[in-house]
């Protein structure tokens, strides 16, 4: 059962797990890395064999498995699919940067060029659940921000097949190059390259502990876009909430994983009594039950605080993944929130709508970064490049400024490049 507690029973610090990868996790990360980089598509195929239990000739989907899949998926959740991807790129298109040049002084000229990566490689969780949601999420980005090509990997089923769900949604979002392998291994390929698989990049998508773990240790060799933890929610909701709304809620999230966090924090004790009691009425009702069942039980919590400004500080100090705010006219608060992955505004903006269709990105900072970091968006598949001219002229008269500065630095190589010019 879910716990409940006043605030300042439990510390901030737990109120979500701070799962860090155990030496385990560690270690048989470094051994799959080490393991692809050295074989390549052998061991892709040997990891496969063992971790999803079929064996494949060809790693990579062909254009007969596209076909075949947007032949069996049902119609109208094609229909789904397309109406959620123009929502996706409606919201991410007003992300794009442009390039600038300064000017303002004669001989002198400034400027940044907005570049995308070359190529980026979109990790897609198979296992318990199919994500054909991430694969917009990801790929449509990657996509707007004029990424050449976009590769995605995700785990194949025991018949060596990807779920037909996935592969219509990569093609609805425009992927260039779906990849049948999942885990610490894609990652390995996607950062090293092996035959069937080109070397990327950028690496972004969520993934298990093995595959954040991989992601960590790959970081620097490419790029990455965050190191993504279970799934979380926490919902501000205030005494004229629907228990029932908010327990769904809740649930919501605690049916990802075993590991994943769903917290209340509310001004009201009746409340909190009432959403106790519908998460137990509702988890039976669940197709993942058991995952939920332990989720609440280890993770779940609901917190009653002494008012709702003080629940919105909670928020802050938590920086959830998802935030929800249940209360009366949301808009007055949400200047207040200062850190939180995406927040969902009023009683009638549940979590899922942010997962599937409304269009903001739902890949979001985990165990309180989102504190520093932010949601994956168009900005993770580009980078900058700035330039600089002067004129002999304008160099001129800004070279005794260079080399007083390099001499205070002890650099007279730095000085004397400028001063050789003139």
């Amino acid at each position: 059962m879910i716990r409940i507690m006043k605030y300042g029973e439990v510390p901030n610090s737990e109120i979500f797990l701070r799962n860090m990868p155990t030496m385990n996790v560690t270690d048989t990360v470094a051994e799959i890395l080490r393991n692809v980089r050295e074989r390549g598509d052998e061991a892709l195929r040997e990891y496969t064999e063992k971790f999803d239990h079929t064996r494949l000739e060809s790693l990579v989907v062909t254009e007969e498995e596209m076909r075949e899949a947007l032949d069996e998926v049902d119609p109208d959740f094609l229909r789904i699919l397309r109406r959620a991807a123009e929502n996706i790129r409606k919201f991410h298109s007003r992300q794009v940067r442009n390039s600038f040049i300064i000017n303002d002084e004669d001989g002198i000229l400034m400027g940044q060029k907005v570049i995308p990566v070359d190529r980026a490689g979109l990790y897609v969780p198979g296992g318990t659940a199919v994500y054909p949601s991430t694969v917009l999420m990801d790929v449509i980005p990657a996509k707007i921000a004029g990424v050449k090509e976009v590769i995605l990997t995700t785990p194949p089923g025991r018949d060596g097949k990807i779920n037909p769900a996935v592969l219509a949604a990569a093609s609805v979002a425009g992927a260039d190059r779906i990849v049948k392998i999942g885990g610490a291994q894609a990652i390995a390929a996607l950062a090293f390259g092996t035959e069937s698989v080109p070397k990327v990049d950028k690496i972004v998508g969520p993934g298990n502990a093995f595959v954040a773990e991989a992601k960590r240790q790959v970081y620097g060799m490419v790029s990455i876009d965050m190191i993504a933890g279970p799934s979380e929610i926490l919902v501000v909701a205030d005494g004229k909430s629907n228990p029932a709304w908010v327990a769904a809620d809740l649930l919501s999230q605690a049916e990802h994983d075993k590991v994943a966090s769903a917290v209340l924090v509310t001004d009201s004790a009746e409340l909190a009594e009432k959403v106790s009691e519908e998460i137990e009425k509702q988890i039976p009702e669940l197709i993942r039950s058991e995952i939920a069942r332990v989720s609440i039980d280890q993770n779940g919590k609901i917190i009653v605080a002494d008012d709702l400004r003080a629940a919105i500080e909670i928020a802050n100090e938590i920086a959830p993944e998802h935030l929800e705010l249940c209360v009366d006219n949301p808009f007055d608060y949400l200047d207040g929130i200062r850190h939180a992955g995406s927040v969902f505004l009023g009683r009638n903006c549940p979590e899922a709508l942010g997962d599937y269709l409304a269009g903001p990105n739902h890949t979001l900072p985990t165990q309180g970064t989102a504190r520093f970091s932010s949601p994956l968006s168009v900005d993770d598949f580009v980078k900058k490049t700035q330039y600089t001219y002067y004129t002999k002229e304008a160099l001129g008269r800004v070279a005794a400024d260079v080399e007083a500065f390099a001499e205070k630095e002890g650099l007279t190589g730095h000085a004397r490049s400028a001063l050789v010019r003139i």
